[in-house]
């Protein structure tokens, strides 16, 4: 499983665009994700509301919601997905809005450590993102979520050239000071790439891999939260659960704008998108979801499985899109994972891959079992298995 709320400012309005990626460790490692649809264009150099086209068409990168003019260099038009001139990140109830327009992540958990490495030693994003960006692009996923800071600007203009946004992780670990999140946001708050800054992963299980308690994790992520606001109100700012919060936790974590939550209930996802409704009102997305590839109940690789959860959950999450409907609830997903990752079997080798799981009495389909090193909608080696068809089918225009 997985290795990591804007102020009044931001929720009022944006100022430059882009989105950061998500970061995490820990011995279970990542999870999955889910997509999204494309961001809009920004406006023509004169006026318009539809991205820089030069006549007509449908939106901005990724896809769009609907279709139309776009604006050219001095022109007009008015398309469905384009822009409105507005340049920025910001919050708008449930939605999340790219230059204005709303956005569905349609993203992946990106972790990319090679054979033979471990988390987070030998993260190595520059090496993955030759193969990676490209491949992403291809199936329309428009979104990455990391487990690390993301901060070299090679693979943000990579990413950010391919239409794929960033909710990067800045505070991983609970062992480091408020200050490296905010040190981490300064590097790079200038990239359009960023999505959206995301802090701790799943802490309310792992008590951001230090031990901490529940009170003192959300004191601490509040501290967090403060010291990146002090150097950025131009992006939203994310936290990443286990499941459900409860009333009391949303409350306490005012400066939280976004919530990621990680979910495993098998091929569905119960009445989540409704008790969120209930419990708050700002944007949330699947920080994690999907299944693996390895089917313990037959003791074999079953990718078919994780497909058919993969497909399943992805349209779950687009029925109930804010982003295409006054009443839907979630803002999108990233799957987890993008690739393999075999470092994760404490029992076994990071030179080969293990089938190691967990079964704590719920989780992936079909077998409620974590094979840690399994979860890829690509191998190792970047082939595709089935589950990426499912979200190329889901994604592409």
């Amino acid at each position: 499983m997985a290795s990591g709320g804007v102020s009044g400012s931001v929720a009022s309005g944006g100022v430059s665009g882009g989105s950061a990626g998500a970061s995490g460790s820990g011995a279970s490692g990542g999870s999955p994700a889910s997509g999204g649809v494309g961001a809009g264009g920004s406006a023509g150099a004169t006026s318009g509301s539809g991205g820089a086209g030069a006549s007509s068409g449908s939106g901005g990168a990724g896809g769009g919601a609907g279709s139309g003019g776009a604006a050219g260099a001095g022109g007009s038009g008015t398309g469905g997905a384009g822009g409105s001139g507005e340049v920025g990140v910001r919050i708008d109830g449930p939605r999340i809005l790219v230059d204005g327009v709303p956005f569905h992540i349609q993203g992946v958990c990106w972790n990319p450590v090679p054979k033979g490495g471990v988390h987070p030693a030998d993260l190595d994003f520059a090496a993955a993102a030759a193969v990676d960006v490209p491949l992403m692009a291809a199936a329309g996923i428009n979104a990455v979520r990391t487990y690390e800071p993301l901060t070299d600007r090679g693979v943000l203009d990579a990413l950010h050239a391919a239409g794929i946004y960033v909710l990067n992780t800045v505070y991983p670990y609970g062992g480091n000071e408020p200050s490296s999140a905010a040190a981490a946001v300064e590097s790079v708050r200038d990239h359009p790439a960023n999505l959206m800054w995301v802090i701790g992963n799943e802490w309310n299980y792992n008590g951001l891999y230090v031990g901490l308690s529940h009170e003192a994790s959300i004191e601490r992520l509040n501290q967090v939260a403060a010291a990146i606001r002090a150097v950025d109100t131009t992006r939203p700012i994310s936290t990443v659960y286990g499941e459900l919060p409860s009333v009391e936790t949303l409350a306490a974590m005012p400066e939280i704008d976004v919530w990621g939550l990680n979910v495993y209930r098998g091929i569905g996802f119960g009445t989540l998108f409704s008790d969120w409704a209930a419990r708050s009102s700002k944007p949330f997305y699947l920080s994690e979801y999907g299944a693996d590839a390895w089917n313990a109940l037959s003791g074999a690789e079953d990718t078919q499985s994780q497909a058919d959860a993969v497909g399943a959950l992805t349209e779950l999450i687009l029925d109930n899109a804010s982003a295409f409907s006054t009443t839907g609830t979630c803002a999108g997903g990233t799957v987890f994972e993008w690739a393999d990752e075999w470092w994760k079997d404490d029992s076994g080798s990071p030179d080969a891959q293990d089938i190691g799981g967990v079964a704590p009495g719920g989780g992936p389909h079909p077998d409620q079992t974590f094979n840690e090193e399994w979860w890829g909608i690509v191998d190792i080696d970047r082939n595709p298995r089935p589950a990426y068809r499912e979200l190329e089918r889901i994604f592409s225009p």
